[in-house]
């Protein structure tokens, strides 16, 4: 009896001690499940976090792409005004050489001198074409005022109203822009 009362005593110590082994073991997951709780809160926080800095990288992405199409449109502007101010101030040289040309006679068309003047102006006209600078079309043209500075009008029923009728300095255009204005003499 003592063995068998020694041998229940045994059992339910060992039953206790499993017991508290439990627990531990049941507060350990309770603690689990809270570690659990706390580390879906941090993810959650992360996920919210890394969605906020997908969102800026994405803005800041999209602002880039902007700021070179901006500045490439700026680069773009700049040339155009650079080519302009200088074909600007060859325009007098290409004026001087057709008054230049336009003052020879038949006579003098043949001498090398003419022929150099011409080979010039013709080399200038032709470095202005691959530049993109076209001569504005005005002869016989109706008067256009983003074209033409008209600076005479006449009355003459033989030609249809402001039609132009004489040109007194070529106009110039370079990327659709108007270089120089065409001064003209316009019907009315």
């Amino acid at each position: 009896m003592i063995k068998n009362a020694e041998n229940q005593n045994e059992e339910i110590l060992n039953e206790n001690e499993e017991e508290t082994k439990k627990k531990p073991a049941k507060k350990k997951e309770s603690k689990s499940s809270k570690e659990i709780a706390e580390l879906k809160e941090l993810l959650a926080g992360k996920i919210e976090e890394l969605s906020e800095l997908n969102d800026k990288y994405l803005r800041l992405l999209a602002e880039y792409d902007n700021y070179k199409k901006r500045t490439a449109k700026e680069k773009e502007a700049i040339r155009t005004d650079s080519v302009g101010d200088a074909v600007t101030a060859l325009l007098p040289i290409i004026d001087n050489f057709e008054r230049a040309i336009a003052s020879f006679t038949d006579a003098d068309k043949e001498t090398e001198f003419f022929k150099g003047v011409e080979m010039i102006y013709t080399q200038t006209k032709d470095a202005f074409f691959k530049l993109g600078v076209e001569e504005i079309k005005s002869l016989g043209e109706e008067f256009n005022p983003e074209l033409h500075n008209a600076i005479m009008h006449i009355e003459d029923e033989t030609v249809a109203d402001n039609t132009v009728i004489e040109e007194f300095q070529k106009g110039y255009t370079y990327g659709g822009k108007v270089i120089r204005y065409s001064m003209v003499k316009v019907a009315n």
